[in-house]
């Protein structure tokens, strides 16, 4: 029911204290917490109320996220949770990095958008450091909100250039879910709905190079090549998939012979996640089209890119706007991603997460060496890995039983079976060592519900 102009301010009013930090009492915090979970169920969606373990294993009140610093989270009751899901990849620097916060409240103290026809200093300063820090010659970047916007900007750019029509992309690949992106995903789950999206798609199994080689060579026969193959260097919600050695150089290589724009999606591994600057770096492989997205814009603000090389690029300068947006590259976002970067590489965060991501790999190997029958692999490349259980149900238990050890975790898109690891890169070691204590506690917990037998302490690697 629509209210009076003299109800709505009130409640904008209220809810502007309390962003303000207006101190609340105990049963205040309660009736906050109530009045999010109906305004979720008749405002938002209430399917959430079943979906996040927020309310479903919360107890009597919701966790409400309210404040955050590094790797830990805290709800509007105080309760804390070590953060091991990143949001889904958007805290590489951590939470509320300061230098990054600072940048950003900088400029807001001059100006928080642009009038769309003035230059914009930061956005032609990200481009110009992007440009130092991307393999190869790409040094054109246009900049956007998401990581699906900077997907949906490549395969423009790649049918513009190209002049062709069909893409490739991977089984199991996930690139957004937005009408075109969503064409290149691949999973039934979320493309079924929306059938009717880019239809010149064609799938090939990740990882598998005699298969994608088959690929090009068939489209090539029939006269249909591709105008982009897009490819995660490693597989983000399909669960943390690492393709065998040489895969991301074979696809270079058949992407050369047979004029197709290879277009490495980085949204998730991009910027230090997978132990390297980039996902590509490990294979030594410059892509045609680099997508970022997620920790670009420093988990302060939205911001994403697609980059490209000026020969490339080149198609645009015709016509410059027949790409354009309105909030995309604005200064807030541009000043965000310059600090990201700076901090990217001043705490060397590429670095810090290929150890710390060894050290965790080898320990949860250890853990699914000693309860099998709960989890049954470990994988992942740097501070992007997968842990995946015999069942969706079992998957969703851990998750589960983490949360209420304080700790975030969850499911990937693709199925809930595997569960995400993704921490900031910058976490504390004795974090990482209070988060590996609460996971074998989990695994434990779980193991004697499946009346699965204690192991004895026999390993010692």
């Amino acid at each position: 029911m629509r209210l009076s102009n003299k109800e709505s301010l009130a409640l904008t009013n209220r809810y502007l204290e309390l962003i303000a930090g207006k101190p609340l009492a105990d049963r205040e915090v309660h009736d906050l917490i109530q009045e999010t979970v109906e305004s979720y169920e008749r405002y938002v969606n209430r399917g959430f109320l079943t979906y996040r373990k927020s309310v479903t294993e919360s107890g009597q009140f919701a966790a409400l996220e309210w404040s955050g610093s590094g790797s830990v989270l805290q709800d509007a009751l105080g309760r804390r949770y070590i953060d091991c899901l990143g949001g889904y990849g958007i805290f590489s620097a951590g939470v509320n990095h300061p230098r990054i916060v600072k940048a950003v409240t900088d400029q807001l103290q001059r100006m928080a958008l642009n009038s769309q026809e003035l230059l914009e200093p930061w956005r032609a300063g990200l481009a110009k450091v992007l440009a130092g820090v991307t393999p190869g010659d790409l040094s054109c970047s246009f900049f956007i909100n998401n990581g699906t916007d900077a997907i949906e900007g490549a395969i423009k750019l790649a049918r513009l250039h190209t002049k062709r029509r069909v893409f490739l992309s991977t089984l199991g690949g996930f690139h957004g879910k937005s009408l075109g992106s969503l064409s290149l995903m691949g999973k039934a789950t979320f493309r079924e709905p929306f059938a009717s999206g880019l239809q010149d798609v064609r799938f090939v199994p990740f990882g598998d190079a005699a298969a994608l080689e088959a690929e090009f060579a068939k489209a090539d026969a029939i006269g249909n090549p591709f105008a982009g193959f897009v490819v995660e260097p490693v597989q983000g919600e399909a669960g943390a998939v690492v393709p065998p050695a040489g895969y991301l150089r074979k696809a270079r290589d058949l992407c050369t012979r047979y004029g197709t724009l290879l277009i490495a999606d980085e949204v998730q591994t991009g910027l230090g996640r997978t132990g390297a600057m980039w996902g590509v770096d490990h294979s030594d492989v410059v892509p045609d089209i680099l997508c970022l997205g997620k920790s670009l814009g420093g988990g302060v603000m939205p911001l994403s890119a697609f980059v490209s090389t000026p020969a490339i690029w080149e198609c645009l300068v015709p016509n410059p706007v027949i790409h354009s947006t309105t909030f995309g590259g604005n200064p807030l976002a541009c000043a965000a991603g310059i600090a990201a970067i700076s901090v990217t590489l001043e705490e060397d965060l590429p670095a810090q997460a290929a150890r710390k991501g060894e050290m965790l790999l080898r320990e949860l190997s250890r853990l699914q060496r000693r309860y099998p029958d709960v989890l049954t692999e470990a994988r992942g490349k740097g501070l992007l890995i997968g842990l995946e259980f015999p069942s969706d149900s079992i998957g969703y238990r851990f998750a589960a039983g983490l949360f209420k050890r304080g700790v975030l975790v969850a499911g990937t898109y693709s199925k809930a079976r595997t569960v995400r690891i993704e921490p900031a890169l910058g976490i504390a070691d004795e974090l990482l060592n209070e988060v590996l204590g609460r996971i074998e506690d989990t695994l434990r917990e779980i193991a004697a519900t499946l009346r699965v037998k204690e192991p004895t302490e026999v390993e010692t690697a």
